[in-house]
């Protein structure tokens, strides 16, 4: 068998095609012909307010702590088990970042523990939806309501999820997607912030385009463009929009193979559970974009034996996030020392297994049964 890699990104058929046509355009720098497409495809199919692209997931994070007005001294809620840009992008801005711990059933941040949390100090709450399965958002939205407070999204991994039928990244003030290689949809790098919020709009352009009002310009509503306020360059070339505009034409079919996929390894990996092996849970709220499939072992040990039988067996299975009150810079910052049980266990024990489009029925047959063999 053919070493199987954890990732392999996608090409749907029109990437290259599409770039060459950006290129025929002559423009490939920001906002162009397919910078508009795909704001048009996320605003008119997926029903978001207001689109706008980013060259990464931490770029539209980063815009996101901008309009929030983020100070020293502000304290931002997120969970501990994240990726380092969740956080990263408000401690930038001078934020104290009050970390959740995960449930116990799931990796995402555990909704009932946050209210303790929160004092006068307290801007925002961060949701993050972990392998597109999505934060119990009605509490995490009425706790924003009742104490003031902003929410974003951060729905890295969570494109084409809902909670209750309404879709991930239409709950937060802001919310924020990733089109990197090992998203389920794909640039090679990329992002995008979604402002649900209508008076953050337009000073998200002006955020975006390095703190001028150039937009305004650019649609002929002012003469000239200067300086007005805070920013950086967030937008992408036109070529990255291209290739993503190409993988969204083809979204239905790129949805219906990961899923695929992520049901077989559900449906053949379900007798682990009586070896106290953890599947993925799905909460009646969620639905599954099958963003990712992971498995939690009982102890590190046991995880660290478990990836390196799969690796001696040429399939490429990965750890994921560690907890972040545990990094060292972190530490740096502060003299506390608080447990986070869950999210200690799945930095511990949690393995994700290969999941991509172009997975064969042979090759899926192999990881699951090299899993049981190993496993059972």
């Amino acid at each position: 068998m053919t070493p199987i890699g954890f990732n392999k990104p996608y090409l749907s058929g029109k990437e290259l095609t599409y770039m060459q046509e950006a290129i025929q355009l002559n423009k490939i720098s920001g906002d162009g012909f397919f910078t508009e497409k795909c704001h048009h495809y996320f605003e008119s199919n997926m029903g978001f307010k207001k689109v706008l692209l980013t060259t990464s997931c931490t770029d539209a994070l980063e815009m996101a702590a901008l309009l929030l007005n983020i100070q020293p001294g502000d304290e931002v809620i997120a969970p501990v088990y994240t990726f380092v840009s969740t956080v990263n992008a408000f401690v930038l801005r001078g934020a104290k970042i009050v970390f959740v711990d995960s449930c116990s059933d799931s990796p995402n941040m555990d909704a009932k523990a946050i209210e303790p949390l929160i004092s006068l100090k307290t801007k925002a709450i961060i949701a993050v939806h972990y392998a597109g399965i999505a934060c119990e958002m009605n509490t995490i939205m009425a706790l924003a309501e009742k104490h003031n407070l902003f929410v974003v999204e951060d729905a890295a991994h969570a494109i084409d999820s809902y909670y209750e039928n309404k879709r991930l990244g239409s709950f937060g003030h802001v919310s924020t997607f990733s089109f990197h290689e090992t998203k389920n949809i794909i640039s090679g790098e990329g992002g995008m912030l979604v402002i649900n919020h209508e008076p953050f709009i337009e000073r998200a352009e002006i955020i975006r385009e390095k703190g001028t009002n150039r937009s305004k310009f650019a649609r002929g509503e002012v003469n000239k463009y200067t300086w007005v306020d805070l920013g950086s360059s967030f937008l992408p070339s036109d070529l990255i929009a291209a290739y993503l505009f190409a993988q969204l034409e083809n979204i239905d079919f790129i949805q219906q193979r990961r899923m695929a996929v992520w049901n077989h390894y559900n449906t053949a990996l379900q007798p682990l559970k009586k070896l106290g092996i953890q599947l993925p849970h799905i909460p009646h709220f969620a639905t599954n974009n099958a963003h990712m499939f992971y498995l939690v072992c009982q102890h590190a040990n046991e995880r660290t034996n478990f990836i390196k039988q799969l690796q001696a067996h040429g399939i490429q299975a990965v750890f994921h996030y560690l907890s972040l009150n545990k990094s060292p810079y972190y530490r740096s910052l502060t003299t506390e020392n608080i447990n986070y049980v869950n999210a200690d266990r799945y930095s511990d024990c949690l393995v994700r297994l290969p999941l991509y489009v172009e997975l064969t029925p042979n090759q899926l047959n192999y990881i699951t049964e090299t899993i049981k063999k190993t496993l059972l």
